[in-house]
């Protein structure tokens, strides 16, 4: 389906001849691009990632979530961008049913776009981890801490950052046999692939939770965890994603307790009897 996007077409003829042909792959099908990454565009448009920046900026957009931003306004009611299944007026049945649909479709995704290969080489590493790092920002941050609080207590040394000049201070400091783990949504957020890359440079081994296989943060990482939902990438808010990261997280946990299983049921034992009396 072919969109009306004038701030596209208005400044096509002043677009190099390679920058044409993100544009025309954006005017043919800009309804299938605001769920892009970088990589992907590049990749349809037969250019390369370089040229799909200079096209944003050509356009008058600091890079490209600033572009699929403004892309997403001119093809979606404004009400998609606060949940994708959404109309202008929903009564609380209908509420509830598309917002547990979606959750249910993202794990559904997941279940299908998980590479169980790369599920256990990520869980040995963590299991032969001696300490681990997990970071995420905004959204991504809770999950991040979620992993920390799982991890933490079957026994493992870990920490978690939300800040990103902690996180690269920390990452800069690490050692091999140590994993640092990202969460990220888009995978393409300056600082989270930063600090991956700090990792990497002092001889971490990297792991990442992304919903994009073609994301910057994937190309940098040893080990990629794909979540699927049908959630936009123009969004930084992820939603039915998070829940489904959440469920990478319990399987990665839930693996390394399997492989050390006598550790980590003393260290639960431990952990329940110092909480024991703080509840009644």
């Amino acid at each position: 389906m072919i969109h009306e996007v004038k701030f596209v077409s208005e400044k096509y003829g002043d677009l190099r001849k390679s920058e044409m042909k993100v544009a025309d792959h954006v005017l043919q099908k800009a309804e299938e691009v605001i769920h892009y990454s970088v990589s992907q565009l590049a990749e349809q448009a037969h250019v390369s990632d370089p040229t799909v920046i200079r096209f944003c900026r050509a356009l008058g957009f600091n890079g490209f979530q600033d572009f699929k931003i403004r892309l997403a306004q001119s093809v979606i009611p404004p009400v998609r961008t606060i949940h994708e299944s959404m109309n202008e007026k929903e009564e609380a049945p209908d509420l509830v049913r598309k917002v547990f649909a979606a959750n249910q479709e993202a794990i559904e995704r997941t279940l299908g776009t998980l590479d169980f290969t790369v599920v256990q080489q990520a869980i040995e590493d963590l299991n032969s981890a001696e300490k681990i790092i997990f970071h995420g920002l905004a959204g991504s941050a809770a999950v991040a801490m979620d992993a920390h609080h799982k991890f933490f207590r079957i026994g493992i040394q870990c920490e978690w950052y939300s800040d990103p000049h902690m996180a690269v201070m920390a990452a800069a400091m690490m050692k091999p046999r140590q994993v640092f783990m990202a969460v990220s949504h888009t995978g393409a957020t300056h600082d989270i692939i930063e600090s991956v890359q700090m990792a990497k440079k002092a001889g971490a081994t990297t792991i990442g939770i992304v919903s994009y296989a073609k994301s910057p943060l994937s190309k940098v990482l040893k080990h990629t965890l794909l979540v699927g939902s049908s959630e936009t990438g123009f969004r930084f808010e992820p939603r039915a994603s998070r829940i489904a990261q959440l469920c990478v997280i319990d399987v990665l946990s839930v693996g390394v307790s399997l492989l050390r299983s006598d550790e980590v049921l003393s260290n639960m034992t431990k952990s329940r009897k110092a909480i024991a009396n703080k509840r009644y």
